[in-house]
């Protein structure tokens, strides 16, 4: 069994949560095994990113992003399913946690300036 840790964007989403939800979602990630982890499959999948592994862990209306370090799962990114960030990380476009948090909020900003002007 791993040892969860919380980015501070993960925690700041999972506060966001009713009490229920965030039992729920650290259910999810705190159950995967070793197996699961060495070989993926849907909800689970894998990527690497600057030479490190990074794990996606799709859960219901968010998207776990993590690394695995010995018996720690460092959960670094807690998004909302189908929105540009979820996107850019899953794409594996380089970004850094900073660009990560500015990038969601400027995008539909500018996406509702879009359609002012029209």
């Amino acid at each position: 069994m791993y040892q969860i840790t919380f980015s501070k964007q993960s925690m700041e989403e999972l506060n966001k949560l009713e009490i229920i939800d965030q039992m729920q979602l650290v259910e999810r990630i705190s159950n995967l095994s070793p197996k699961q982890l060495a070989r993926p499959r849907e909800p689970l999948g894998k990527f690497h990113r600057e030479g490190k592994t990074f794990y996606r862990l799709r859960a219901g209306e968010f998207r776990l992003y993590f690394e695995v370090e010995g018996d720690f799962i460092n959960n670094r990114y807690m998004l909302h399913k189908n929105t540009l960030t979820d996107f850019i990380v899953r794409a594996k476009l380089p970004l850094s946690q900073e660009q990560l948090l500015e990038q969601h909020q400027s995008f539909w900003k500018y996406l509702e300036t879009l359609t002012k002007n029209h």
